[in-house]
């Protein structure tokens, strides 16, 4: 799914009639996850909305989009979250203790799926896909344990072969990223915030809103001044290039409503998050501005240099890319820079020819 698969290569996979670990993640966030993981928690009737309470001497529950409610005699302090999604929690002021996902830096840069974390300070339990050190964990006396969806009811990065093991330990709770609009996961990271303790009403957490919301009127006017501009996001590994399907991806289905007109790809396989196309035809989609895939698992721009189609394409020769965030991180400050970068590019490039 969208996702954020960290490696997606597809190519491998259908070869070999299983799915590699790029795969999976590139594939779009559900590809490696087949089994619905079983939370600490119990589902409540449907009348129960979506919402979390509590409070240090109070009971705390929270129900999470796959309909389970996560509950603990008091609210929890220590958490264990995948890595953007810690990220997304300290923008709003709550803390974990450990994390799962690549954290590492990419080229002496921060990783962009951490946010602002100080990684250093935390306890990684695996960088790829399929590492979750269970001892780890447990040593770490979990109260909470926090992912994303793509789509539900897969936490993301937790092993499916493990999956039970890990949910024993600790109430889960999982916040959809798929076949929605981007304002769900970042209206629902609040509320999650909240529950935790964040103050919404802090100076920091007010200006990132504002900051967001002003962003957003920005992408808007930028995109309705370049009506007609074609944009592509993709990724890309050594056999192949990925096309997202728009509204498969909460950001690029936001992005839509905002005004901009995205390539549509065509989904390729079940999970419905890209089309896979040869590099010998990376050329079968014209585009105006292509978003290039930030995450370490993906090829960087130097690296899909070396592919000639790549360089052939209109928009790469006339420098017209920009970084896609596809797995940012669930917060208004975490998405406003994106906003604002996605604005920019737009507003510089221009209608190219084939």
């Amino acid at each position: 799914m969208r996702a954020l698969r960290p490696s997606r290569t597809l190519t491998a996979a259908r070869a070999s009639g299983g799915v590699s670990r790029r795969g999976l993640l590139t594939g779009g966030g559900a590809l490696g996850l087949g089994a619905v993981l079983t939370a600490c928690g119990s589902e409540d009737s449907d009348k129960e909305k979506k919402s979390g309470s509590g409070s240090d001497d109070k009971a705390w529950s929270f129900k999470d989009d796959r309909g389970k409610t996560a509950r603990s005699d008091s609210t929890p302090k220590n958490i264990v979250a995948f890595i953007s999604t810690a990220a997304a929690l300290h923008d709003y002021g709550v803390e974990v203790t450990g994390v799962f996902g690549p954290s590492k830096p990419v080229g002496g840069k921060p990783n962009p799926q951490a946010g602002d974390l100080d990684v250093d300070k935390l306890t990684s339990l695996g960088e790829t896909w399929g590492q979750f050190n269970i001892e780890k964990y447990a040593a770490l006396k979990p109260e909470l344990l926090i992912s994303n969806m793509f789509p539900p009811p897969n936490l993301w990065f937790v092993p499916e072969e493990s999956s039970k093991k890990i949910a024993a330990l600790a109430p889960t709770v999982g916040i959809n990223g798929a076949r929605a609009s981007l304002l769900e996961p970042l209206k629902r990271y609040t509320d999650l915030a909240a529950s935790l303790g964040a103050d919404l009403e802090s100076q920091k957490v007010r200006a990132a809103k504002s900051r967001f919301e002003k962003a957003e009127r920005t992408l808007r006017k930028a995109a309705k001044a370049g009506g007609g501009l074609k944009v592509m996001a993709m990724t890309g590994d050594a056999q192949q290039m990925y096309v997202a399907v728009p509204d498969s991806y909460c950001d690029l289905n936001y992005f839509k409503d905002l005004g901009v007109e995205f390539v549509e790809g065509k989904k390729s396989d079940e999970w419905g998050f890209w089309e896979f196309l040869s590099w010998e035809n990376a050329d079968k989609y014209h585009a105006d501005l292509i978003m290039v895939d930030n995450r370490s698992s993906a090829l960087t721009e130097d690296q899909l240099a070396k592919k000639p189609t790549w360089t052939k394409l209109p928009a790469v020769k006339a420098g017209q890319t920009v970084p896609w965030s596809m797995e940012e991180r669930y917060s208004y400050a975490g998405y406003a820079p994106v906003l604002e970068q996605l604005a920019a590019a737009i507003e510089k490039s221009k209608k190219l020819k084939r």
